[in-house]
């Protein structure tokens, strides 16, 4: 006989990025499958988060199987994470953050007789591949919408562009003119297509990755930044390295690096060459190459 029975309690830990698609996704699968849930939002989130509170108290759920948890990741978070009644984590976030609550989730504290299961989603390096048979038009405008849409802040935007040398000139010059083209200001502006960061501190870190990546590659387009507020003009690095940091290291900012490869072979290696694999893309029009994709390419999502 096999049939289902909540776990227990699940500790929610949601980023800013996504503040309302993804919590609302992680708790309502949560209580729908019978757990109570604690929903602990990234600081800066926290008003929206508080919204979808109140959405949920409002569509009926009971009294006590739900409570909204806010406060500053580093204490809440650590605590409830630590905390021996928690029986499912889910969080979605860094690297760094993900991999300390795997670690601090594994250890069982007094009292706790089962162990904690953690459902992590942890950044990105999302490659998308053009190969030569691929639609230009199309690939051009969907890395350009994928990299700088959200001001690249999505765990799930692509940050290189791995093209076929045979490709490699004409897609870089029309990225770029394409890039040039995006209106770059203030979110409440129907016209903006790309809007400011997330706070000071990410602007600060995208803009030293931007200075790693001048000396590092190619400067093939820097947009100008809006003042005042905590903006980043979209910029284009090519004649990137696959070792480069910028090739490697997660940025989550408005910065696209474009690699050159040989063939369909090296395009999979250097797609496959970096610590992250959420999602993935591939532009092309040779069905081999597309199910080699579907086979070779280690992402989650692709």
């Amino acid at each position: 006989r096999y049939h289902y029975q909540p776990r227990g309690i699940t500790l929610v830990i949601s980023p800013w990025n996504f503040p309302l698609a993804i919590p609302m996704g992680m708790t309502v699968a949560s209580l729908v499958a019978g757990n109570c849930t604690l929903l602990k939002p990234a600081e800066v989130s926290t008003v929206i988060a508080a919204k979808l509170a109140e959405i949920l108290v409002e569509a009926g759920v009971p009294n006590g199987v739900f409570q909204f948890v806010p406060g500053k990741g580093s204490t809440a978070g650590a605590h409830l994470v630590k905390h021996r009644d928690v029986n499912t984590i889910v969080f979605t976030g860094s690297q760094e953050v993900g991999c300390q609550i795997f670690a601090d989730a594994a250890i069982l504290q007094p009292g706790q007789k089962h162990l904690k299961r953690v459902i992590a989603e942890m950044g990105g390096k999302n490659g998308v591949i053009v190969d030569e048979s691929a639609d230009l038009d199309q690939a051009v405008a969907g890395v350009v919408k994928s990299a700088f849409g959200y001001s690249g802040q999505k765990c799930s935007a692509c940050s290189r562009a791995i093209v076929l040398e045979s490709v490699y000139d004409s897609f870089v010059s029309r990225v770029v003119e394409a890039t040039r083209s995006l209106n770059v200001g203030p979110a409440d502006k129907p016209s903006t297509q790309v809007g400011p960061v997330i706070d000071a501190n990410a602007q600060q870190r995208i803009r030293e990755y931007i200075a790693k990546g001048k000396q590092e590659a190619t400067l093939a387009l820097e947009m100008p930044s809006p003042e005042p507020g905590y903006f980043v003009g979209p910029t284009v690095f090519s004649d990137v390295s696959p070792n480069a940091a910028i090739a490697q290291e997660e940025i989550f900012g408005p910065v696209l690096a474009i690699l050159k490869v040989k063939n369909f072979d090296e395009a999979l290696q250097v797609a496959n060459s970096t610590n992250y694999a959420l999602t993935g893309g591939i532009y092309s029009r040779t069905p081999s190459h597309i199910a080699r994709a579907e086979q070779e390419f280690e992402v989650g999502n692709l």
